[in-house]
């Protein structure tokens, strides 16, 4: 039973969790459905998009850069087009496997050729799209941007569709470790207190009866135990920093015969249930194995796959989902 209790403090340690990241890039593709007055056609963009995120504001700074080379309708000649933009943007709690995002900011449109009075303006721009992750770094982003300037009392609009790859990088740096507190001097040791016979006794009986009944418990309720083994998205295979771990928890089962093991694994929200389900069995099945590499006997380990349906915390954040994609096992008495 002692051994049963000290599994917590055998597994502990930290646990792998999505790391949020400063910036992000993203190269865009896109084309003007709707443009008015500007008295161009084939406007087709191109262009980037900046993010920083290492700020504590509802709104994060962009910058933005779009080019088109358009041509003036019933002519021949053709013309460059700049955007230059900031913005700002604030991205809202997931919503399955995507999250929305809104955008405001001004920018500046620079013409090579100033045909149908068009000239070089500034332009304020409004903006929604969503993010759709592939992996905690790489997204599909999608947005539809509105743009209004005015040339000479002429309101020139045009709303542009964006599709680009979404690029995060340069980690956060982690919170510091608070410093220890100061350790006090020690307290002078009290005088031995002799205790009487009958009332050692009655203290073991005590403990005797609370240990019956700690035994009794695991064995009506089985102990279902956070193994802190996580993963990445999207992936089955055990990280290095979760090995020790898995090689811990063989050690105890090497050590105590009179247990098995069901090993648990579990998922985050993103993706399809069915999807989850088939992944979460993969996870438990490379635990399972590695165990039994370790000389733990297979009749031993079990796996069952919980998929998405049991999280442990919000499927709304990066760490969130990280804390979700996890390995439990539950141990049973023979």
């Amino acid at each position: 039973m002692k051994k049963l209790l000290l599994i917590p403090a055998l597994l502990a340690g930290s646990i792998v969790v999505a790391q949020d990241y400063k910036y992000e890039i993203t190269p865009v593709v896109g084309y003007n459905i709707v443009e008015r007055n500007l008295d161009l056609k084939n406007q087709t963009l191109v262009g980037a998009e900046f993010q920083y995120n290492d700020c504590n504001t509802f709104f994060k700074p962009e910058f933005s850069v779009l080019y088109t080379d358009a041509d003036y309708k019933n002519s021949a000649i053709d013309t460059d087009i700049y955007r230059l933009a900031i913005n700002g943007v604030h991205e809202y709690d997931a919503i399955g496997m995507f999250t929305p995002l809104s955008k405001i900011g001004v920018g500046y449109e620079t013409i090579d050729k100033h045909l149908a009075q068009n000239k070089d303006s500034v332009f304020v721009d409004a903006g929604v799209g969503a993010k759709i992750p592939f992996t905690d770094a790489i997204a599909l982003k999608l947005e539809a941007v509105y743009m209004l300037k005015n040339n000479d009392n002429r309101w020139d609009s045009n709303l542009a569709l964006l599709a680009g790859i979404n690029f995060a990088f340069g980690p956060k740096a982690q919170a510091p470790t608070p410093a220890p507190a100061p350790v006090a001097a020690p307290a002078p040791k009290p005088e031995p207190v002799v205790v009487p016979e009958p009332v050692k006794q009655e203290v073991a009986k005590a403990v005797a009866l609370e240990k019956v009944m700690e035994v009794k418990a695991a064995e009506v309720c089985p102990p279902k135990i956070n193994l802190h083994i996580n993963f990445k998205f999207d992936s089955a295979e055990i990280e290095k920093e979760s090995i020790g771990r898995v090689n811990k928890f063989a050690d105890f089962l090497k050590c105590t015969p009179d247990y098995k093991a069901k090993i648990i694994g579990h998922t985050d929200s993103i993706g399809s249930e069915a999807y989850n389900q088939k992944l979460s069995q993969k996870r438990a099945d490379a635990v399972r194995n590695m165990i039994i590499k370790d000389g733990v006997p297979s009749d031993k380990i079990t796996i069952s796959a919980k998929g998405e349906t049991e999280p442990i915390t919000t499927n709304k954040t990066n760490e969130g989902r990280a804390e979700n994609r996890r390995i439990e096992a539950e141990l049973t008495k023979n």
